[in-house]
């Protein structure tokens, strides 16, 4: 261990996720949990070696109990290929694994940048273990749409990515749009260049920022039911001060401070704002909002057909046939983490807490129950679901239910919302066009879903 300001650099030690081994610290030993998430390419060791990032920690952790952590791909967590780079929902189970490591049940979740839609995706599915959501210069979509107009243009996002293929951890880091404040500084730009260089490669960075491009978490704003508090610099040229608004605008009692600065990330001219209001926020904060409400991706399934099947097997035959459709379905559940919360005739209904998993699962069902001489056809929906006398319900759950009957035999049919959630997870979406779907207000784009 080495000094780092005041305090001696805590040990890293690694927690499991999804069979990677994923790089995290714990600093301090405050009365509560404090997890951080630093956005895009993090080294949790190189960090301390900034006095300001350092600086960060401590003061954080004079009041917490800090838990930071290297994301898959980044830092010393384990390698991933740069075909594949991890999805929002991989590195949200990364934070979740962290939290599961520590033995900590519940936590206010701290995100920046892109790891604020990490925090986001994590407070919305799991309010019960957080107890607070915090975020500094966050975005909810990163490429330019009619209904977004503040993210840059398709064209401008790729010509950044073409410019970091090219000038990736140079001598030097520009630093004029990330942290205008020390961009005159060349120490901390050498810094921040060997830091880069030593926790990513080239091409790593390249896949990262593409995948960082297809993030869209609008439709999961108004789900956020923790106390939130929000930091954004008035000046931040990465993400606008207009889309910090609009966020908080959609997420329900959201706080947003608008620091008068001009640095994305929070380490220097923000710092004292920023850890002066969690500290208040936290030390104070109220009991979380309606923690019967969660996000969750929900999935049906039906036997195509299964009426006349019956009819035509006789009830024993049948029966058998059934049984073993019903094992076939809890296999793969397990194997994708889904929850089964009913099962009605020759019908499922499970839950996820990740929508690439359930789309997945609703695959190999398919698949398998194909070799039992049987078709489904399914549907899967990420929304807001709530607790009622004890079972899952709400419109999201309506919702999964009439995204089935539009699905066509062995056909797996998803919302516009399941598709934006998973983008980068190696998943193929072939529209459907606009359906009204029963007892549910408005049209709804559907897809249908393949690997």
């Amino acid at each position: 261990e080495r000094e780092a300001g005041r305090m001696k650099m805590p040990a890293t030690r690694y927690a499991k996720s999804g069979g990677l081994s994923i790089a995290y610290q714990i600093v301090g030993e405050g009365p509560f949990d404090l997890i951080f998430s630093a956005g895009w390419i993090t080294n949790v060791e190189l960090g301390w070696e900034d006095p300001a990032i350092a600086r960060f920690y401590e003061r954080l952790a004079s009041f917490s109990r800090l838990l930071i952590f290297d994301k898959r791909g980044t830092g010393l967590s384990d390698r991933v290929s740069d075909k594949h780079p991890p999805t929002l929902e991989e590195r949200t189970d990364d934070l979740r694994a962290v939290l599961d490591a520590c033995g900590s049940e519940r936590a206010a979740v701290f995100g920046v940048s892109e790891g604020g839609n990490m925090s986001v995706l994590f407070a919305a599915t799991y309010p019960h273990r957080t107890s607070g959501l915090i975020t500094h210069g966050i975005f909810a979509k990163r490429v330019w749409s009619p209904d977004y107009p503040w993210a840059p243009t398709p064209a401008e996002r790729n010509a950044w990515l073409d410019g970091l293929a090219t000038c990736w951890g140079g001598g030097e880091m520009d630093l004029s749009t990330i942290a205008p404040s020390v961009a005159h500084d060349a120490s901390i730009r050498s810094a921040f260049a060997r830091r880069s260089r030593l926790s990513v490669s080239p091409s790593a960075a390249v896949a990262l920022g593409r995948m960082n491009t297809e993030i869209d978490i609008r439709s999961i704003l108004p789900i956020v039911r923790v106390p939130t508090l929000m930091f954004h610099a008035v000046g931040d040229q990465d993400a606008k001060i207009e889309e910090a608004r609009w966020i908080a605008s959609r997420i329900p009692g959201a706080r947003l401070i608008e620091l008068p600065t001009r640095d994305h990330i929070p380490y220097y001219e923000n710092q004292d704002a920023i850890v002066a209001g969690v500290q208040e926020f936290l030390t104070g904060a109220r009991p979380t909002l309606d923690a019967d409400r969660f996000l969750a991706t929900v999935l049906f399934t039906d036997i195509v057909n299964g009426t006349a099947r019956a009819a035509e097997l006789g009830d024993r035959r049948w029966g058998e046939l059934l049984e073993s459709h019903h094992a076939a379905v809890r296999r793969e559940l397990v194997r994708f983490r889904g929850t089964e919360v009913d099962t009605a005739g020759d019908g499922f209904f499970a839950t996820f807490d990740g929508p690439a998993r359930a789309v997945r699962c609703a695959l190999e069902i398919r698949d398998a129950i194909r070799g039992l001489g049987l078709e489904i056809r399914a549907g899967v929906h990420t929304g807001e679901c709530e607790v009622i006398a004890g079972k899952t319900g709400g419109i999201a759950v309506i919702i999964g239910s009439r995204v089935r009957e539009q699905a066509a035999p062995g056909e797996v049919i998803a919302t516009s919302t399941v598709k934006d959630l998973t983008a980068g997870a190696g998943l193929r979406f072939e529209p459907r066009g606009a359906r009204r779907l029963k007892g549910v207000p408005d049209e709804w784009q559907i897809y249908s879903a393949d690997a």
